[in-house]
């Protein structure tokens, strides 16, 4: 009763849902599903624009604390550009051979069936993407709030308040349109990567003048440990992550085959190059005790270098965590509404907005849980927490690969990378999960695998049994969101 009075009330603005040509009034129908409206552009700019966010402007103080000294800093930023290659290159396969939407999802539910699949999602759909939109936000209200309050910290319930809005904002483009939140994030990205070639442009300047004291003996004092490595690794990797982040929207993406290899192929050694030169600029300016003491790296160098045009430097940062966050909301919403479509999550988040094409239920869930994680949120907590979990999961879609090799022979595979590389990303990932377990044990790490796995108490009954009178306490639920979002389940295109 529910489709049938939405699709009744569509059929009356539109004539019909399907998707073909009315031959009178020459109007073209779109069907009611997700359209293919993402470019290589686009997709070079989100990937781009999700991995250069607020890692590079946070992270390298972390990095440099566990690395303990400037060189294995510098080749700790390094190795990571190659790690998120390696597994780049690997989704990229994925990514051409199974062309539905929703990343480690899919790939984990071909190779291993809808359990892992379901352990996957709900974890990343409850925890790790909407953990992930509240620290990007929270970066950006940090330096939106800075220059507000010169000479100290701004109090943390406006950061959190302006994190909210941020969130609102974001979530609301991209309810309203596709083709608007890739303009956001096209020019967004164009702004971080300017942002980047100014510090950079500085950077080279200084080691012109001689200003190499710091990047002097630059291994001198270093000796951390395998898990102080892990951890480094952990914080290097967060400015990284994003290098996944087209998967998810596949069946978005023009002509997936030849534009989702090459917008990874262009993208993260673009990325890649800029984090290792932004590290050494930053070391032309500061010492490592500085660079440790300062409270905002990139403002830091900004006030020495660029005054009295230092301004510029956490404007510029803003717009950067601004494009990241609608990045990062862009991909979630994508995943939760795969998953929903399958049944792995409640049916609401699966359907499309009638007039707009987006999944904007889906998106809605993602901006309410990222301002839940908000309101208790330690940064450096939440990126420990986020990796720990995220890269259990970056190693099974690796291992998905490899068993995929031997029983889905049958796949077409446009792009096929060495199987040394899938195996690689599984062992790192195995070092990068076992490492601070091992060096350090924390509570934090026993709480997220009971959560994973806590998934299981609603897969049983709500999934895998499929209890009805769940079914019947949702749909009435389920009714009245559909009719206040404007929003139907998605049609099937042969």
């Amino acid at each position: 009763m529910d489709k049938d009075s939405v699709r009744r009330r569509k059929e009356s603005q539109n004539g019909s849902t399907a998707h073909k040509e009315h031959t009178n009034h020459k109007e073209t129908v779109k069907a009611t599903v997700l359209h293919k409206d993402v470019g290589l552009l686009s997709g070079i700019s989100l990937i781009v624009g999700t991995m250069i966010g607020s890692g590079i402007f946070i992270s390298p103080k972390s990095v440099l604390l566990y690395s303990g000294a400037v060189g294995p800093c510098l080749l700790i930023w390094a190795a990571c550009g190659v790690l998120a290659t390696m597994g780049a290159l690997c989704y990229a396969e994925l990514g051409t051979m199974i062309t539905k939407s929703g990343a480690e999802y899919s790939y984990l539910m071909e190779a291993f069936g809808p359990l892992v699949a379901y352990l996957y999602s709900w974890t990343t759909v409850m925890v790790l993407k909407p953990s992930s939109f509240a620290i990007i936000t929270l970066s950006f209200a940090e330096y939106a709030s800075a220059s507000f309050y010169p000479g100290c910290t701004p109090p943390p319930l406006v950061v959190k308040c302006l994190a909210a809005a941020a969130i609102l904002v974001i979530t609301t483009i991209n309810c309203l349109s596709v083709k608007l939140a890739s303009y956001v994030q096209n020019f967004f990205t164009g702004a971080k990567l300017l942002i980047i070639v100014v510090i950079v442009g500085a950077g080279i300047v200084l080691l012109a003048q001689g200003n190499t004291e710091t990047l002097s003996n630059s291994f001198d004092g270093a000796s951390p440990s395998f898990g102080a490595i892990g951890l480094a690794f952990y914080n290097g990797l967060w400015a990284y992550d994003g290098w996944n982040q087209l998967n998810f929207i596949t069946e978005e993406l023009k002509n997936p085959f030849r534009n989702l290899p090459l917008a990874i192929i262009i993208g993260i050694p673009l990325v890649s190059l800029c984090y290792v030169l932004v590290n050494v600029s930053y070391f032309t300016v500061m010492t490592t005790t500085e660079l440790l003491q300062s409270q905002a790296v990139a403002v830091t160098f900004g006030d020495r270098v660029l005054y009295p045009v230092s301004w510029i430097i956490p404007l510029f940062v803003v717009f950067s965590t601004f494009g990241a966050a609608n990045g990062s909301c862009f991909t979630a919403g994508r995943l939760a509404y795969v998953a929903a479509r399958e049944g792995h999550m409640v049916k609401i988040i699966s359907y499309i907005s009638m007039k707009r094409y987006t999944p904007a239920p889906a998106l809605i869930f993602n901006g309410i849980m990222g301002i839940f994680y908000i309101i208790p949120a330690d940064i450096n907590t939440l990126i420990n927490y986020f990796s720990f979990a995220q890269w259990a999961f970056y190693g099974l879609a690796a291992l998905s690969l490899i068993v995929m090799r031997f029983t889905r022979k049958d796949l077409h595979r446009p792009v096929k990378v060495p199987i040394v590389i899938p195996i690689l990303m599984v062992l790192i990932s195995v070092y990068l999960v076992m490492a601070p377990i091992i060096d350090k044990p924390e509570l934090e790490y026993l709480y997220c695998t009971i959560f994973i796995f806590g998934g299981l108490l609603l897969y049983y009954p709500f999934v895998y049994l499929k209890v009805k009178w769940a079914r019947k306490l949702m749909r009435p639920i389920t009714i009245y969101l559909q009719l206040l979002m404007e929003a139907v389940p998605p049609e099937k295109i042969e």
